[in-house]
């Protein structure tokens, strides 16, 4: 009898599904899955709106988006980061960040080389790698600090490496990379001839005197550099799945090549919406930044209340928390006790690290606090019990 084939024999169901299913089943309080549980702005669903009723936007899209959604992408890298993006051939719209991160695997990466994965990483990473005939090579983050051994980093890079993949400000840890950091991984790029496929969804959400430094705005590496955004972490809008690439023409050839024959394009009307949420004033990402503040704040007092142990994070809207203090299982033990007798979701970090550097988290959990306050004061309340 036929069955599904070998690359995807070893995927099984993500994580965020599994405690999706469990959190609804224990009608728990879910700081599990990144999805937010309030609208983003008003302004810019009315532009969707608009777009649908207009009736220029049901029909196809060019395969790379929509121009003005180009231009806004490209617009806004010159906005925030002083690049010097080419709408016409250096942008493509995605139905999504999770597909630009594959076309840019696809499109960029050979079978047989290697590609550098920063863990722990976002789940889709690794398959992505699998399914181009590549191999992952792995760098921890490390606990309590969530940094990288630069002589770990070193080691990882050889003559077969083609990509790293990075992630900053960094889900699921929070950290947002300092320039040192970034200067480290761009000068063994620049040495080894590696490109960087910049996973950068969580720009905007940066924290106190934080600042996002995007790689590709480092010497030398704009040309070797795909850079992956998305509306859904930007404007709140998770369900919309629209995202981008940017970068330099002979590498966003590439991912194009690839996203052609994957989905072709993206929806119409929601890049016409995303385009107009680009035009928003500067406020916009101040007052979301200040929301998001005032949110990481709340979680923190949960945490806290509950006898985790976590650092303040930087950036995302992700925390780890080390419950070692009040639990003496492992992760995927401590979140099924957590959904099951206090009545709140997270995730088990084991399933973002490798076999070999699993024990890092075995007593971590993450967190999501994209909720609203309402949710997360509830959160709160249930995870007190967990304090002996």
């Amino acid at each position: 009898m036929p069955t599904y084939a070998k690359r995807v024999a070893g995927f099984g169901t993500t994580i965020f599904t599994e405690i999706n299913m469990l959190a609804d089943q224990h009608k728990a309080v879910n700081l599990g899955q990144g999805r937010p549980d309030f609208d983003g702005p008003a302004e810019v669903i009315e532009a969707a709106v608009r777009a649908l009723q207009l009736g220029k936007a049901n029909q196809y899209p060019p395969g790379i988006g929509t121009p003005a959604f180009r231009q806004a992408v490209a617009g806004h890298a010159a906005r925030f980061y002083n690049l010097d993006v080419d709408p016409n051939r250096g942008v493509i719209c995605t139905p999504g960040a999770t597909e630009a991160v594959f076309v840019s695997v696809m499109g960029l990466v050979d079978p047989g080389d290697e590609v550098i994965v920063i863990e722990p990483y976002f789940d889709s990473y690794v398959p992505n790698i699998t399914m181009a005939g590549a191999t992952p090579v792995y760098v921890p983050l490390h606990p309590p600090d969530w940094t990288f051994d630069p002589d770990e980093l070193r080691a990882a890079f050889n003559e077969r490496t083609r990509a790293i993949i990075l992630n900053t400000p960094h889900n699921p840890t929070g950290r947002v990379f300092t320039r040192e950091e970034l200067s480290l991984i761009a000068d063994l790029c620049i040495e080894h001839d590696v490109i960087v496929i910049s996973d950068e969804v969580y720009e905007h959400l940066v924290f106190d005197s934080e600042q996002h430094i995007p790689i590709a705005t480092l010497p030398g590496l704009f040309e070797r550099t795909v850079t992956i955004g998305s509306a859904g972490k930007t404007f709140g809008m998770t369900g919309w799945k629209i995202g981008w690439i940017y970068g330099h023409p002979d590498l966003i050839t590439g991912c194009w090549r690839a996203h052609q024959y994957i989905v072709f394009s993206a929806n119409h009307p929601a890049q016409e919406a995303v385009a107009h949420a680009f035009s928003l004033p500067g406020t916009y990402f101040e007052e979301y930044q200040a929301m998001y503040t005032a949110k990481r704040d709340l979680m923190m007092e949960a945490i806290n209340g509950a006898g985790l142990k976590a650092a303040t994070p930087q950036g995302t809207y992700f925390v780890m928390a080390d419950f070692s203090d009040v639990y003496e299982g492992d992760d995927v033990a401590f979140v099924q006790h957590l959904i099951t007798e206090i009545g709140v979701a997270c995730i088990p970090p084991t399933f973002f690290y490798s076999e070999p550097h699993k024990h890092l988290v075995r007593q971590q959990a993450r967190f999501a606090f994209c909720k609203s306050d309402e949710t997360l004061r509830a959160a709160g309340e249930r995870m007190a019990r967990l304090k002996p």
